[in-house]
């Protein structure tokens, strides 16, 4: 079959991520692959290096006029990736979000979750990527119930392969330095924004200091078409005010990421919204503690595994017990649960999805 898979961005979010590591697995099948994205701020390729076997078209991008709103910003991404896709070479097209699903018209879309817009343009282009595709595909039981008690959707359930040797077996002077540079840590990966529960972290970390006065907060990643410029301010006052310094990495090169989370002491995901959550799955194959928000999605997915917290107060606990006793257990138990999740699995039943809807 002839593949395109299509999403909007060339960073690393965890879509990006899922939509490269499948496209190379459904090569290594044989399958005939194109990754279709925007590249925005002159990008010419993908935050990391793309198999050969899979082709990329990177549709250039440009920044627009001062004072484009993020609504704004998304209808253009929209037009310009529908001026450039062409979907009549591919048997299968398959949008991997909003965006994307806007642009191509008829496609398979994978929900990975379920946003609530209350802007109005944003809020349609939503509904339309939910009812106009032809097939859906979510990352975990929880969405796809989600989906069909909110539209009376159907969706397959194909779960996240994970890199795991990738995290699993670092190198250990790459964790060395990473040690000797923010020596013991707790560490958090996609950014300082609302749905990644920002704030409650960042309260959980002053409670936590009280016993762990030697442990840093650190915050890697973070590329989004959203403007949080104001919650990020309120998130510098409170830091402030609780008299904290975590520490903000920014996005970190990908050849890098493995060995900062193998050298955490404890990884952190208090994510409010969740699909999957593919970064604290590479936690636990790298065999880091993990504590979770109090989800649907993340019990689903994580099961014994990790530690589950709602509160600032019962996240801090979680990370404390993280940090002492509870580490042997889920360091088994977690790298256990993330060897099951193989991209070549997750390929094999797209492919055997693609050729039922065929």
């Amino acid at each position: 079959m002839k593949i395109a898979l299509l999403s909007y961005s060339t960073k690393p979010r965890g879509g990006v991520v899922h939509t490269l590591a499948l496209a190379e697995a459904l090569a290594a099948l044989g399958e005939d692959v194109t990754v279709w994205t925007l590249g925005r701020g002159g990008d010419q390729g993908f935050f990391r290096p793309v198999h050969p076997a899979v082709r990329v078209r990177i549709v250039p991008f440009a920044d627009g006029p001062e004072g484009e709103t993020p609504g704004e910003r998304i209808l253009r991404s929209i037009a310009r990736l529908r001026d450039a896709f062409d979907p009549a070479p591919y048997d299968i097209v398959h949008a991997q979000d909003c965006i994307s699903a806007n642009a191509v018209g008829r496609c398979i879309r994978t929900v990975h979750h379920i946003d609530h817009f209350t802007t109005p343009e944003l809020a349609a282009c939503h509904e339309r990527a939910i009812v106009e595709p032809y097939a859906h595909v979510c990352v975990s039981s929880a969405v796809a119930d989600e989906l069909h008690d909110g539209w009376g959707l159907t969706a397959t359930v194909i779960p996240n392969g994970v890199a795991y040797k990738r995290f699993a077996t670092t190198d250990p002077a790459a964790r060395a330095r990473w040690r000797s540079r923010l020596g013991r840590y707790v560490l958090t990966v996609g950014g300082i924004e609302p749905r990644k529960g920002s704030l409650d972290l960042l309260e959980a970390y002053g409670l936590l200091r009280t016993d762990h006065s030697d442990v840093r907060l650190v915050i890697a990643g973070g590329e989004t078409l959203f403007d949080y410029r104001g919650y990020r301010r309120r998130w510098e006052e409170r830091a402030a005010e609780l008299d904290v310094e975590p520490v903000v990495l920014g996005p970190v090169p990908d050849d890098e990421l493995p060995s900062l989370v193998a050298a955490a002491d404890a990884f952190a995901f208090p994510s409010r919204k969740e699909g999957f959550g593919l970064a604290a799955m590479e936690a636990l194959a790298a065999g880091v503690p993990l504590v979770v928000r109090d989800l649907p999605v993340l019990r689903e997915v994580f099961g014994r595994a990790a530690c589950f917290a709602d509160t600032p107060e019962e996240l801090a606990t979680g990370l404390g017990r993280a940090l002492t006793i509870d580490a042997p257990t889920r360091q088994t138990a977690g790298r256990e649960l993330a060897a099951r999740h193989t991209w070549a699995q997750a390929a094999d039943r797209h492919v055997a999805l693609y050729r039922f809807l065929s």
